[in-house]
């Protein structure tokens, strides 16, 4: 008598490619998860260290109590050791006693894309008699 062959209790070899490419496809989307993550963590970072550099700028005004001339000033500035490019656009407002200032920031290795857009208003400091 000749014995009984048996079929084998394991997988088939298409059964093991097809669970490893659905283990691909979770992994590859798990992966550019985390990359977006990380990505929007860095975007953050910027942006708030970028609204510290305009906030610095306009409380610059308020410390000195200056009366700021209309037109366009630009300068660079740092938080965190990253460098920033400031524009400050001061323009005659509705009152005479006001001033608006506002202030873009961008990184100093991309100056046209603006992380912090912040405006702000100048007071005319008190005349003294």
């Amino acid at each position: 008598m000749r014995p009984r062959r048996s079929r084998g209790v394991g997988f088939t070899l298409l059964e093991v490619l097809i669970a490893l490419t659905i283990v691909a496809i979770g992994l590859g989307a798990a992966v550019r998860a985390t990359t977006q993550v990380t990505s929007g963590a860095e975007d953050m970072k910027m942006r708030t260290l970028a609204l510290w550099i305009a906030e610095d700028r306009l409380a610059d005004h308020a410390a000195r109590r200056s009366w700021p001339n209309p037109g366009v000033t630009q300068g660079a500035g740092a938080q965190a050791s990253v460098p920033f490019v400031w524009r400050e656009t001061v323009a005659l407002a509705s009152h005479p006693d006001l001033r608006s200032i506002e202030v873009t920031v961008a990184a100093a290795a991309q100056p046209g894309y603006v992380l912090a857009r912040l405006t702000g208003v100048a007071v005319m400091p008190p005349r003294t008699p």
